[in-house]
């Protein structure tokens, strides 16, 4: 059987990797290339503000191909769709035809990545949609994955929070309302160690620094006020 040709949007984080890890395990899908947005303001991966040399031990250590969308600091949207129909359409030149996410239950956002996608003949898979994150996160730990907290809003967390490694006894710490996941935007993480990598990726932990943004005017998750706070911890290749 020919297998479907995939790439994979790669986050850095937890939930990428406990959907790439089913997705190879899925016979109908061959996953052919990584694909992550970076800003190319700081040399971060985007959102999570993972240095771009972590990144690319960490994709070294999947031994899938991987490339970068490099974004400035803060894209338009229109940027942003003109950067990702670039990289989408070099990939349907490839013999592309399907994109993976990792996203668990965010529908609108599910919504707009399927029609953006589909409007280039791109079909789209979620390999953990839908699960109950608590679930999710167990299931991660119990398959031996290792992640690390690398950045949270401040509505929920202080400076202590950032840098720390997540186990069984993580969820019962969360404050009320936080998703065991992080999926409306809580926390992100950096994972290290897993069985799609083939060694742990090392790092040291740095410096954390708190900055502030403007709210994004169609955020319905977590920003309700004109600026959100975000705690960052740097980690060290």
């Amino acid at each position: 059987m020919n297998k479907l040709k995939t790439y994979f949007n790669w986050s850095s984080g937890k939930d990428s990797a406990l959907a790439l890890y089913h997705l190879l395990k899925d016979e109908r899908y061959a996953v052919d290339e990584l694909i992550t947005t970076v800003n190319s303001h700081y040399n971060r991966v985007s959102m999570h503000g993972l240095r771009k040399e972590l990144l690319f031990a960490q994709t070294d250590a999947i031994n899938i191909k991987s490339s970068i969308i490099e974004l400035p600091e803060m894209p338009s949207m229109e940027i942003y769709e003109q950067k990702m129909l670039e990289t989408v359409s070099r990939l349907k030149t490839e013999g592309f035809t399907h994109s993976a996410f990792g996203d668990i239950f965010l529908e609108d956002l599910r919504t707009y990545r399927e029609e953006q996608l589909a409007k280039q003949g791109f079909e789209t898979v979620f390999p953990i949609w839908k699960r109950n994150t608590k679930e999710l996160l167990l299931e991660f730990l119990d398959l031996g994955f290792k992640t690390i907290v690398v950045c949270a809003n401040s509505k929920y967390f202080g400076e202590d929070f950032v840098g720390t490694v997540i186990d069984k006894n993580f969820i019962d710490n969360l404050p009320e309302g936080v998703d065991p996941c992080g999926e409306n935007g809580e926390f992100h993480t950096f994972c290290f160690d897993g069985p799609i990598f083939k060694n742990p990726i090392p790092f040291t932990i740095g410096e954390k620094v708190y900055r502030e943004y403007d709210s994004p005017k169609t955020n319905n998750a977590i920003c309700k006020s004109d600026k959100y706070g975000v705690w960052y911890c740097d980690l060290i290749p």
